[in-house]
């Protein structure tokens, strides 16, 4: 069952398809070319919120679908639950 999809190779974060709990290994399939992908979660991730692909550092930009969606506010590691704890938008 897929639990996450990323829309693109390019992507840093995929989205839950699912929700999804801490400590699951949780299978995603990349959009563009339907190649699978594997991440362990760190955190619970609800139905149609962010969950890295990469680590990402303070100030990072993260990019979903193809575009720029705002700057890392703290450290989030692969398989983190990326939202507005740790990301915020560079509009503000």
């Amino acid at each position: 069952m897929i639990q996450f999809l990323v829309h693109e190779k390019a992507d840093s974060v995929g989205v839950a398809t699912v929700d999804i709990k801490a400590g699951e290994s949780v299978k995603g399939l990349y959009m563009d070319t339907q190649q699978p992908i594997e991440v362990q979660a760190n955190d619970d991730i609800p139905l149609g919120h962010k969950i890295a692909m990469v680590d990402h550092n303070a100030d990072d930009a993260v990019i979903k679908y193809g575009h720029d969606i705002g700057r890392v506010v703290s450290s989030i590691q692969k398989g983190d639950h990326v939202h507005t704890q740790n990301l915020k938008t560079k509009r503000w």
